[in-house]
């Protein structure tokens, strides 16, 4: 029993990672932990909305606090000024839809963290901006069960 609640420790706490997140933690829980599908799929969305949720709500005190630095205030506020304006029409056009896809491609940077940085660059409300993360990383979280599922059955039938 010991070593169920550290395998799935373990894998919480590798889909909270900014570089792995659920796309690493996924196929690591089903192929070598041999969780159930289910059982990874859910602690692996869990852990990586866990850190996405904490950035979306303490950022713009964290933000504050850095602008209000002589130095480091006026490079931030350039580069966040920078930023939305060479997105801004992106995230006209889709929005929180956008969002949610740009999250759910499971590519390395377009995860749940980058998704929350880019919510606060564009202002948008922490509940839409939760949502949409949220829905993004399940569409990601099925997107790699579901290449996982595939190619560790495909290689397992060929060897």
């Amino acid at each position: 029993m010991v070593y169920w609640s550290v395998v799935r420790t373990r894998d919480f706490f590798l889909s909270m990672l900014p570089l792995t997140e659920l796309r690493a933690s996924i196929p690591i829980a089903i192929e070598v932990y041999k969780l159930t599908v289910w059982k990874a799929w859910l602690i692996s969305v869990i852990g990586n909305m866990l850190p996405s949720a904490i950035i979306l709500y303490f950022i713009p005190s964290v933000h504050r606090l850095v602008i209000s630095k002589r130095f480091l205030g006026s490079f931030f506020t350039n580069l966040l000024k920078r930023a939305e304006k060479k997105f801004s029409g992106s995230y006209a056009k889709y929005g929180i839809i956008g969002l949610a896809i740009f999250v759910g491609i499971p590519l390395p940077l377009t995860g749940a963290w980058t998704g929350a940085l880019a919510a606060f660059v564009f202002n948008i409300p922490f509940k839409k901006a939760f949502w949409s993360i949220l829905a993004g990383v399940c569409l990601a979280a099925t997107a790699v069960t579901l290449i996982t599922l595939f190619a560790g059955g495909t290689l397992r039938w060929l060897l």
